[in-house]
């Protein structure tokens, strides 16, 4: 495909893709991350795996993503964003499906692994990218309606999963549902990458939907159309500012106790005599939550200095942390998953905006993947920490007041984290 509609039934075409964006991460990050609460409680039955066991599966995935995030991000600059989900979306299916006949703990791990690699590959990277490239004025917006699209899917897909994997109750069970995940991934693998455009300007077009101006433009686009310069920072001048780092210790601070929850929320409330459907349900509420304030992240991040925002929301993410830690009832939790949704969901799109408004679309990708490393150095530590907190002492208190201090930390980075000068429109970046 050659061409895009600049609009498609009276829609610019920019908001088409951020639903396809919305659907494409949640089939490639709610099975993988969001579920990873219930997938736990029952490969613990199964296979009577500890928690530090347990948690090293999300390590796996951060290690995985900081050695490939910046070949990602290069990727996804060089190949576009199409080809990167198609690829992406084959390789998490075929890892699913072999995740469906691990036997052992090196198989479990080697799984994470291959599903990290392909849902890297073909969701957050690439498609934020696209997006950025897509909108400017209208960029938060935008990625919160994303990643209120992927919230959506999950408030449908966890708790499906944790009824048909439940390990009390006969029914589809744990392996036959991943093989069903892995196979439908495949399928809609190709339909789904035919749709997705990499950017405007391939089209003669300008983010947002603007009228392309002859004063803006460096050449002529497809058609004769005039085709407008992508501006911002090179890569390697993003890596000489403060921001850069502040940004990516900022998102990495604030996203442990994420990943901590991910792989232990369903442990943790078992361990206090509740069941895998009310984990579910608390996952369901937090993701509910969530979802609504990526619209409010998205409203905010556009009307007050974006580190700012991202300081509140991640304040607010801690608070429902604090909640967690001495939760002993379903108020509680439920206290716990409307706090914490606030704040994460509040938070979500403006860590991707703030690097769009700060270094531009010109080498975002590569800008994006190469802030993968510091931060998932943090992640990386995150799930098997608090496993191991929780097994030596016995329950989970001290582990997640470690991270409610991460996030603080995180809120720290975040305000200090000032824009740097950026290049103007007509001074192009040089490739890296």
């Amino acid at each position: 495909m050659t061409r895009a509609p600049s609009r498609l039934s009276g829609i610019f075409y920019g908001w088409w893709l951020v639903g396809i964006s919305g659907f494409v991460m949640v089939i490639s990050t709610v099975p993988l991350f969001h579920a990873m609460s219930v997938w736990a409680v029952a490969l613990e039955r199964e296979f009577g795996w500890n928690r530090t066991q347990l948690g090293f599966a999300l390590t796996f995935t951060r290690i995985e993503g900081g050695l490939m995030g910046p070949l990602e991000g290069y990727l996804t600059d060089k190949v576009g964003t199409r080809r990167m989900v198609f690829l992406g979306l084959i390789v998490l299916g075929g890892a699913f499906i072999f995740f469906a006949q691990i036997q052992n703990l090196w198989m479990f791990y080697l799984a994470y692994i291959m599903m990290a690699l392909g849902q890297g590959m073909g969701s957050w990277i690439p498609l934020m990218t696209m997006i950025n490239r897509w909108f400017s004025r209208r960029r938060a917006m935008a990625l919160g309606w994303s990643n209120m699209g992927s919230r959506a899917g999950a408030l449908i897909l966890v708790p499906i999963i944790a009824w048909s994997i439940d390990p009390d109750q006969d029914r589809l069970g744990w392996r036959m549902t991943a093989t069903i995940l892995g196979v439908f991934m495949i399928v809609v693998a190709g339909p789904i990458s035919k749709l997705i455009r990499d950017r405007p300007q391939d089209y003669g077009m300008l983010p947002d939907g603007d009228e392309p101006a002859p004063a803006r433009t460096a050449e002529s686009g497809p058609g004769g159309a005039a085709a407008p310069v992508e501006d911002g920072l090179t890569a390697t001048e993003a890596l000489r500012t403060p921001a850069f780092w502040l940004i990516a210790f900022g998102h990495g601070f604030t996203s442990m106790v994420i990943i901590a929850i991910m792989a232990h929320l369903g442990l943790l409330m078992v361990d206090k005599g509740f069941e895998i459907q009310d984990a579910a349900f608390v996952v369901t509420i937090y993701t509910a939550v969530a979802m609504g304030f990526q619209l409010v992240g998205g409203y905010v991040g556009g009307r007050i200095p974006v580190r700012f925002a991202l300081a509140f929301f991640t304040s607010l993410q801690a608070s429902g942390v604090v909640v967690l830690v001495f939760a002993d009832t379903m108020t509680m939790f439920y206290a716990f998953a409307v706090l914490f949704g606030a704040g994460f969901g509040g938070r979500n799109p403006l860590t991707v905006a703030i690097r769009g408004e700060y270094f531009g679309s010109a080498s975002f990708g590569k800008i994006l993947g190469l802030s993968t490393v510091p931060m998932n150095l943090l992640l990386l530590i995150a799930a098997p920490l608090v496993g191991w907190m929780r097994d030596v002492q016995g329950d989970y208190t001290d582990a997640f007041l470690v991270m409610v201090l991460t996030n603080i930390a995180g809120a720290v980075c975040f305000i200090l984290a000032k824009r740097p000068v950026r290049k103007p429109a007509s001074e192009p970046a040089a490739a890296d």
